[in-house]
């Protein structure tokens, strides 16, 4: 079973049984909205690819759910600066993968790790430093490993036209990159929440900050 399909169902199962209920409410997403598109990424992925002419096609499941999740988590955002962050972040990431890719090792052989995994680490990484946010963290993983691969695909770089765009490594990616840049907001969010005395306190100091206004 591919690793992003398998990373998908291991999170389908977490979300079910509550576990992130608090990263999706911070993600302003529900239970059944994100099953829901897991379940049509997982599914997508095994429907014919749409064709798009000049030999590029795109995979539903790798490509379109993806692309739709994330435009509606940019629409669905609080506020103009968290959509700005999360569709500059996005180009940045992708661009930075794609500049990876032309610069480290693409075969698996001459690499210690898969570059499936070094280009998902280095998404989420760059992810999570430029959006910010749970939502403009998992925006720019996602979509920065797809804006990497239309990059590969449209030939922008002088690389011949004609491939799959969110095919199975890339849709493996995207699904690592994205879950990397949530999950590294999550763990520095509420590292920083205990260093300052707790969720509680933080809390109390802001209503006394508005009480004070």
């Amino acid at each position: 079973m591919p690793v992003g399909v398998t990373l998908l169902l291991v999170l389908a199962v977490l979300i079910y049984f509550g576990l992130l209920q608090r990263v999706l409410d911070r993600m302003r997403l529900t239970d059944k909205a994100a099953i829901g598109f897991i379940g049509a990424m997982i599914v997508g992925t095994y429907l014919p690819n749409i064709p798009l002419g000049m030999g590029l096609s795109i995979n539903v499941g790798g490509g379109i759910v993806p692309i739709a999740l994330a435009v509606y988590l940019i629409v669905t955002a609080d506020s103009d600066g968290e959509k700005l962050r999360a569709i500059i972040a996005s180009l940045l990431t992708g661009l930075a993968v794609y500049a990876g890719g032309r610069l480290l090792p693409a075969e698996p052989e001459t690499t210690y790790l898969d570059p499936i995994i070094v280009f998902s680490l280095l998404a989420g990484v760059i992810a999570y430093i430029f959006g910010r946010s749970r939502r403009g963290a998992f925006v720019a993983g996602v979509m920065g490993i797809l804006i990497s691969d239309i990059i590969y695909a449209l030939g922008f770089a002088g690389r011949p036209i004609g491939t799959t765009i969110g095919g199975a490594g890339i849709f493996d990616a995207a699904v690592i990159a994205g879950t990397i840049g949530v999950a590294l907001c999550e763990l520095v969010g509420e590292a920083r929440e205990k260093l300052q005395g707790g969720t509680t306190k933080i809390e109390q100091k802001k209503e006394g900050e508005e009480n004070e206004k």
